[in-house]
């Protein structure tokens, strides 16, 4: 007996899951906002040099009948120049045409006294309190890097410590850091500061997605792995829609941020409730710890005597490899120490940096389309509700691997069509774009559950940790390509595109996992999933330290 049968013997999907699961998916609800933040904290209204008025009112010829002030060029598309003054106040025909504007002989400079924001869609955001315009504009997407880069480094530590010290310790602490660390952004005193607690904030958000995952997955049955998966993508999807609700009421963006930050504090407490995943505890060398949750879970479950035969003793007895594996001490070159690790391991390394380089490509822009602000991120949350639906039915049906591959290559696929849409075609392009959102947010939500069966339980939290590092990678390279546009406008396209497509190539050489058993040790891997079967033969293949410690404790049980 394996650790699946010993929960189904405890209640399977019981009161205790489903409290759990409720209160692991509240969080989830902002931690798309948390992600998407900065495409309204940091929005960039309309504006222009700020006009020292008291010199234009001691202009000696202020009053001209027929003739008006000018401060600022004019741009190309014909509105008034946003970085650009002229040096000299300048006259014209209020009927005269505004060719004159752009001569070379009339002398401009930078914006002297700053700039003035139309304030009507936005009352504050980082870029109107900092003036992040102009010179200064691409301080705001490195803003985004640096807070990608918090996930970046929040994957890799807490991934890690995970696996050492437990999910429930480390989600608790993430919970605590993001209700700190988002507090402290929304009183940020300047921008500096402001990364600063970005960054924090997004290591905090690797915490709690990966614990968060493992903690559903290693406490639900199997067979409705998939179903539990799926709902708490969709917490994220409502998230989204979430936080544009939230953003078109409040529009100051300290407000918005505490709004979002605050209810961590609520979640750090009551997270304090949720025991440590078994599996782990056992995994871990810790059998009696493992022995109490189990009791405590079959209590909640209504399954009181089922809970009182488990014992250390049968517990040792169910589970004799899984408990020899708690011997060994695992690491992240664990995961690339076989050539079946290292298949996996490169496979979902390239998909998850893909589709996450192609969908921040997508999402993290939303002024670009010429639309509300707040109807663009309604509608591309709105997109993930069926393209999840569509996606969970065909990772039951049809299985993980072939989900992940087709929604990889019909997102590429949408964004490479894009390329040979012309620009005056806006409701195609944005529909394309759409469509392909919802591609990369099937994928993601596949890559989630798929990730967390392919890798064993020993190394779990390790390969979440470095599928959401591979992710963050592309997150932060995103932005950075779109730079490549001033030189050939169709070149970020074909690479957002092209990205995904290859990733799904590589999806049809890893293993189909629908409907089978969580693997708990990398010898599983290697040698196939287990039965009742297959786990005595794979035994003799252990390691050495591992079969020295089966026959210590089959000794120890006969004794």
């Amino acid at each position: 007996m394996g650790f699946a049968e010993l929960l189904d013997r405890v209640g399977g999907l019981g009161r205790f899951q489903i409290i759990q699961l409720v209160l692991l998916c509240i969080p989830i609800f902002l931690m798309a906002s948390h992600n998407l933040l900065q495409n309204f904290s940091a929005a960039i209204p309309d504006h222009k040099c700020k006009v020292n008025e008291s010199a234009a009112f001691n202009t000696s010829t202020v009053d001209r009948e027929g003739w008006k002030m000018v401060f600022s060029p004019m741009d190309s598309d014909g509105s008034i120049h946003r970085c650009l003054e002229f040096v000299n106040i300048q006259w014209r025909m209020v009927s005269a045409n505004n060719s004159w504007d752009n001569a070379t002989n009339v002398d401009t400079r930078s914006c002297k006294n700053g700039w003035e924001y139309d304030k009507k869609e936005f009352s504050s955001t980082i870029i109107t309190e900092w003036d992040l315009v102009c010179s200064q504009k691409n301080k705001r997407q490195l803003a985004q890097s640096i807070y990608m880069a918090g996930v970046l480094v929040g994957a890799i530590i807490l991934g890690g410590l995970s696996d050492r010290y437990g999910r429930r310790a480390l989600l608790i602490w993430s919970y605590l850091q993001m209700a700190v660390s988002g507090i402290c952004t929304a009183f940020s005193p300047n921008y500096i500061a402001y990364c600063v607690f970005r960054f924090l904030g997004g290591m905090a958000l690797s915490g709690i997605s990966l614990n968060t995952t493992a903690l559903i997955v290693e406490w639900i049955p199997t067979k409705v792995r998939t179903i539990t998966g799926t709902i708490a993508g969709y917490c994220y999807t409502v998230g989204q829609l979430l936080l544009a609700g939230l953003a078109y009421g409040i529009r100051d963006w300290r407000w918005l941020q505490l709004c979002v930050s605050l209810p961590f504090i609520f979640f750090f407490l009551y997270s304090w409730w949720f025991p440590e995943s078994a599996r782990w505890l056992v995994l871990s060398g810790k059998p009696e710890q493992a022995v109490k949750g189990m009791k405590k879970v079959a209590i909640l479950n209504g399954k009181r005597e089922e809970g009182e035969k488990i014992t250390l003793e049968t517990l040792k007895t169910d589970m004799i490899k899984e408990m020899a594996c708690g011997k060994e001490t695992y690491s992240a070159l664990d995961l690339v120490r076989t050539g079946t690790m290292r298949r996996i391991s490169c496979g979902m390394s390239f998909v998850w940096f893909s589709t996450s380089f192609a969908y921040y490509g997508l999402a993290m822009d939303l002024q670009k389309f010429g639309v509300s602000i707040y109807l663009i991120q309604v509608i591309f949350g709105v997109v993930d509700i069926p393209a999840k639906l569509v996606s969970t039915t065909s990772m039951i049906y049809i299985g993980r691997r072939v989900t992940q591959c087709i929604s990889l290559f019909l997102g590429g696929l949408a964004v490479l069509a894009n390329i040979f849409v012309p620009a005056d075609l806006p409701v195609l392009r944005t529909s394309l774009a759409v469509f392909g959102k919802g591609c990369f947010a099937s994928a993601f939500s596949c890559a989630f559950l798929y990730t967390t069966e392919l890798y064993p339980t020993v190394i779990r939290q390790s390969g979440l940790g470095l599928g959401s590092t591979m992710a963050r990678l592309g997150g932060i390279v995103a932005p950075l390509v779109k730079m490549l546009g001033d030189f050939y406008p169709f070149l970020p396209l074909v690479i957002y595109g092209g990205a995904p497509i290859i990733s799904g190539l590589m999806v049809y050489f890893l293993p189909e996992t629908v409907n089978k058993p969580l693997p708990d040790t990398i010898e599983e891997i290697e040698m196939g999933k287990k039965t009742q079967k297959k786990q005595k033969e794979i035994v003799p293949l252990q390691s050495p330290k591992t079969n020295t410690a089966l026959q210590e404790m089959s000794d120890g049980h006969e004794k």
